[in-house]
């Protein structure tokens, strides 16, 4: 059996979770099928176990707006991609960017089509900032590709129930198949090598935020936080790749605004390596994840596996994650009916945010309790491998069923 992964993130360009899926993913299947990625990027294709080749557009198209220049850029990508030629028996494609690929795939090679919902453009309105009108496409092209795919795999079961509500798909073609972690790979180190650099001292507990500047990971809300925090708690923000000029202006102003009356706030502007990464996890005492909107939430198995207790907003997949009161707190999130992921009350999600990061910064004894049960939870739940034979069992029965 051969499979061929079409996915906008391939390392080494890797800035969110569908990317981190998508390379543990492909890894761990390449050991128990053929596996080819296609990808956007400048990927070359080398002698390793994966075949990779990344796809550039072929034009700037620079008479267009700037986020429809994004869009015709995606669907330039995508005919490259399947231009090529398919010979696999199963294509599978991650984020809205490749289902144009995964259509043209199904329709013009008879290939069976899986697609993952790392999460849905109808529950990121936002996005219209970012996209303008080509956020109308984004919204057809998923819906498409959701609707006539094969088999469609939620990360959550929370975004199985978004899935059910949103689309037409029967009961038999969705499937739940959790995100992972490799445990190998993201475990507590002692190290502080490759984050002096940053101008924080790693032996005093601090908070962390990892995540892109966006909407959708909430981290307005934790910079209004700040100001309802122990004011002797750092805060560390590793927070880069903005959505938009708007949103990283917004950031911008609220980080300045909380530095008027403390000054151990240290924001981490780029999108860290991964060792980098490790090391922060490693030595916070608090991660927060103050997501509006996550269908799962991997940078919470990154912390927990890591040995660092998480306080996140219970919205998602992340209560399948963020076991409450054993390997974090959950921060309820009431939202706004007519205009889903916004916060009805901000400030009182800031206060209820800030007092769960207070009470775990001021119990050592409790952190430590949930440090340890958070990597017992991804040891026994979250494995990489477990997850790539259910994967390869849905493409058996696809295949068989062709």
């Amino acid at each position: 059996m051969k499979v061929l992964y079409i996915t906008n993130e391939y390392p080494p360009h890797v800035y969110g979770g569908a990317g981190v899926h998508i390379e543990y993913l492909s890894k761990e299947v390449a050991k128990l099928a053929g596996v080819e990625v296609r990808c956007y990027g400048d990927q070359k294709p080398g002698s390793g176990q994966i075949k990779t080749t990344g796809y550039e557009s072929a034009a700037g198209y620079l008479k267009l707006d700037r986020g429809l220049q994004s869009v015709f850029k995606t669907i330039d990508r995508d005919l490259q991609i399947v231009g090529e030629g398919v010979d696999a028996d199963v294509v599978h494609c991650h984020t809205w960017y490749t289902h144009m690929a995964g259509i043209w795939a199904k329709l013009n090679f008879g290939v069976p089509l899986v697609v993952t919902t790392h999460s849905l453009e109808p529950l990121r309105p936002w996005k219209r900032e970012q996209l303008a009108g080509g956020y109308d496409f984004s919204l057809w092209v998923e819906k498409t590709a959701i609707e006539m795919a094969d088999a469609v795999i939620a990360v959550s079961h929370g975004t199985r129930a978004d899935v059910k509500s949103l689309f037409n798909v029967k009961e038999e073609r969705l499937k739940v198949i959790y995100n992972g972690i490799d445990t190998d790979e993201f475990k507590k180190v002692a190290s502080t090598e490759h984050i002096k650099r940053f101008g924080f001292d790693p032996a005093k507990p601090y908070l962390l935020f990892v995540g892109r500047i966006t909407r959708q990971k909430g981290i307005i809300h934790l910079v209004n936080a700040i100001r309802y925090l122990n004011p002797d708690i750092p805060v560390v923000l590793c927070a880069g790749a903005p959505d938009t000029p708007e949103i990283e202006k917004e950031m911008a102003e609220g980080v300045k605004s909380v530095l008027k009356n403390r000054s151990n706030i240290h924001w981490i502007r780029e999108m860290v390596d991964r060792k980098t990464l490790i090391e922060l996890y490693s030595h916070a005492a608090v991660f927060c994840c103050p997501s509006i909107y996550e269908p799962f939430g991997i940078i919470n198995l990154e912390a927990m596996a890591c040995e660092t207790p998480v306080v996140a907003s219970a919205v998602g997949g992340i209560p399948e994650v963020v076991v409450d009161g054993v390997t974090g707190k959950l921060v309820k999130l009431e939202q706004m009916n007519e205009s889903p992921f916004e916060a009805v009350k901000p400030d009182e999600f800031a206060h209820d945010l800030a007092r769960e990061i207070n009470a775990l910064m001021a119990d050592p004894a409790l952190r430590d309790k949930m440090a340890a049960a958070g990597r017992k939870r991804v040891e026994d739940v979250f494995s990489w491998k477990s997850i790539a034979h259910q994967t390869v069992d849905l493409y058996k029965s696809l295949i068989k069923g062709k």
